[in-house]
């Protein structure tokens, strides 16, 4: 129900795991001879391209001491939209078993929501080679897809491979003014990233023992109860260790029925028979 806190850092964690993508991203400069004279890790940071180039515009000789270099790179998030195409059924739950509590309790979830994220990353350079180096690092691992192991939901253990997918490259060279103003060179990179929303996680006990009473007519009429069917687990005190119906059970079950000819009513509060009313 809408107004139940929960967190689970869902888009966030694909925020990050977009960024760390591109934040060991090198560059080399050479002479003339073709040797290294200087090799730096390109700057990674979260923002809108306009900050940057309204930077560049307000002091295009960096004469200002501002913590900003060039070349660097910038992304920041373009827009999310739900994605039909991945839709799960919605009253699937998932479970694990709560960790640290005796295994006594299980901490569930319903199915994901799918979602699409959209990306813009911006690689800025005072000249052409540079931005070119940046760019051939990034270019060939996407095919168009780059997929990343993220572990969605830590409370319930559930690790996903999430596909980034590299939509479109963007180029801009623009002369402003004079011969003697600041060059502006920008490559925008347009990715989606296909990732799931998850509600909230609640636990509860684990269910030990399942208990019927049938009855051979309907409510309204005051019927007897006929018959009890229970079962329990054996071991009583065995672990849920595994949710997945392919994995073997290491437990059986016992099944007792019980036949009646009282007009006692099963009280769940009490846990008790009691008598009608």
């Amino acid at each position: 129900m809408i107004g139940q806190y929960f967190y689970n850092q869902s888009t966030r964690n694909v925020v990050v795991a977009f960024g760390t993508i591109f934040n060991t991203i090198q560059l080399h400069k050479k002479d003339g001879s073709g040797n290294i004279i200087q090799s730096m890790k390109v700057p990674l940071a979260y923002g809108p391209k306009q900050k940057w180039l309204s930077r560049l515009t307000e002091d295009p000789n960096f004469s200002k001491k501002v913590a900003v270099t060039l070349p660097r790179i910038g992304f920041e998030i373009s827009g999310i939209a739900y994605d039909p195409a991945r839709k799960l059924q919605k009253t699937v739950k998932v479970k694990k078993v709560a960790d640290g509590v005796d295994n006594e309790q299980v901490k569930s979830g319903f199915m994901p929501v799918p979602y699409n994220i959209n990306f813009d990353l911006y690689v800025l350079s005072k000249n052409s080679d540079d931005a070119l180096q940046i760019v051939e690092q990034i270019l060939p691992f996407f095919q168009p897809d780059y997929t990343v192991t993220m572990k969605e939901v830590p409370e319930l253990d559930i690790i996903r491979d999430v596909p980034i997918i590299l939509n479109s490259v963007g180029y801009e060279d623009d002369y402003e003014g004079s011969f003697t103003s600041r060059r502006s060179i920008i490559y925008t990179l347009s990715f989606t990233a296909k990732y799931y929303m998850y509600g909230p996680v609640t636990a509860s006990n684990v269910i030990r023992k399942v208990q019927v009473d049938q009855y051979a007519d309907l409510p309204v009429n005051a019927p007897k109860r006929e018959q009890r069917y229970s079962v329990t687990p054996t071991p009583a005190n065995v672990a849920p260790a595994s949710f997945d119906p392919s994995d073997e059970d290491n437990f059986g079950f016992n099944e007792v029925t019980s036949f009646f000819q009282d007009a006692k009513n099963y009280d769940e509060k009490t846990g008790t028979d009691t008598e009608n009313s």
